[in-house]
């Protein structure tokens, strides 16, 4: 017998733009993103847009179309904005892959053509799956709409919807053609999902950068208000941090075992399952990571003061960190939140890999959990939540 073996390297180019007001006629943002890949002309574009998005901005669809047709010999839209339902919903049926990939097919949306999705971080994911599958790859133009996709989601090269249960078990790795953050479609987010994506610029400080953690420190009693300068800071050096990882790590399409951008995650993504997604990603994977933080605190590898000022910066930014969702127990009294670590480990295959912290800037992969000792973080977290809502009704009276 013999064989045949090479080493096929793929290069890609991972591009992300800030901006302010991109489907303004005089911003040319988009119009050379779409432009900057080949001499062809006219570029087709379907554009997906988050109903929640829309509905707050009467305006946009017909900003979105007044945008292209002033680029005629440049741009061609191929139909209406396609106004489809946002949120982790979206992502609970294929039926709404299938919603995408027909007026592609109707259009004759093909390879050199792009699907422009502009929504939150659940849009994003549904609406890349649908690219990456049509025609194995179309172009895909990312436009995140809420400070947790344009911090983080939305920069990576993730695309999937939930099935069996289970969150993002169907699914792709495809980066996106390229990502344009437009800091002037936060503006109509309410406070709880302005909020939201804070926590994955604390979480990728916590694992990757201390300065930037002091940062959000300094500044958290203005993110906390949601001033625009501190909110674009974080925003950009999160998505450079997330961008980083994704470039340099030697592990973008995650083939080993560990998931170090998702400290926090293994418990977050159980209980938004469990709350049939009334905790949001944001407000979960904060509670997620205080979890952590004190279970490593626990097994001696985080001291008490860094697990500390952890916690207290998610408090000061507006995050709960216990929700009664991780106390719930399954018909033989096990706590379900526990399932997400076997379903962490099953995610990739292999041994159970999570990240925890050994210092603020610092994270660590670990291979086993110590029950017990989370059990008593979970405890903590409870009693903890309870002392916080007690002084908080004692000062109101």
């Amino acid at each position: 017998m013999s064989s045949i073996e090479r080493t096929i390297v793929v290069n890609w180019r991972h591009q992300v733009h800030f901006t302010q007001d991109v489907f303004a006629p005089v911003n040319p943002t988009l119009r050379d993103v779409m432009l900057g890949c080949d001499d062809r002309r006219p570029h087709k574009a379907m554009v997906v847009v988050d109903d929640s998005l829309a509905s707050a901005n009467r305006d946009l669809t017909r900003n979105i179309e007044a945008y292209f047709a002033g680029f005629p010999e440049d741009l061609v839209l191929v139909c209406p904005p396609v106004v489809m339902e946002g949120g982790e919903r979206v992502k609970n049926s294929y039926f709404h892959v299938s919603e995408i990939q027909s007026p592609m097919d109707r259009f004759h949306i093909d390879r050199h053509s792009y699907v422009i999705a502009v929504g939150g971080g659940a849009l994003l994911d549904m609406v890349g799956l649908a690219a990456a599958t049509a025609h194995r790859g179309v172009r895909h133009i990312r436009i995140p709409t809420t400070t947790l996709s344009q911090a983080d989601s939305g920069v990576g090269v993730k695309n999937g919807i939930n099935a069996f249960g289970k969150k993002n078990f169907i699914g792709t790795f495809a980066p996106p053609f390229a990502v344009i953050n437009d800091f002037k479609l936060l503006e109509t987010l309410c406070p709880r999902d302005m909020r939201n994506g804070y926590v994955e610029a604390v979480k990728v400080a916590c694992i990757r950068d201390a300065e930037f953690f002091a940062e959000i420190e300094r500044h958290a009693d203005a993110l906390r208000e949601f001033a625009s300068a501190p909110m674009q800071r974080l925003i950009y050096r999160s998505a450079e941090l997330h961008l980083n990882h994704i470039a340099n790590s030697g592990d973008p399409f995650e083939f080993g075992s560990a998931r170090p951008l998702d400290f926090g995650h293994w418990a977050a993504h159980k209980l938004e399952q469990v709350s049939e997604y009334k905790i949001r990603h944001g407000e979960a994977v904060a509670i997620g990571m205080a979890l952590d933080v004190l279970y490593a605190r626990n097994v001696g590898m985080l001291d008490a003061a860094s697990a500390e000022r952890i916690l207290l910066l998610l408090e000061k930014l507006g995050f709960e960190l216990f929700a009664a969702e991780l106390l719930y127990e399954d018909s033989n009294r096990a706590l379900i939140v526990l399932n997400g670590l076997e379903e962490f480990r099953e995610h990739l295959g292999g041994e159970l890999t999570i990240t925890l912290l050994e210092a603020i800037g610092r994270g660590v992969e670990v291979h086993d959990v110590n029950l017990p000792k989370m059990l008593n973080a979970m405890y903590e977290l409870k009693e903890r939540h309870e002392r916080r809502q007690q002084k908080i009704l004692k000062a109101a009276n």
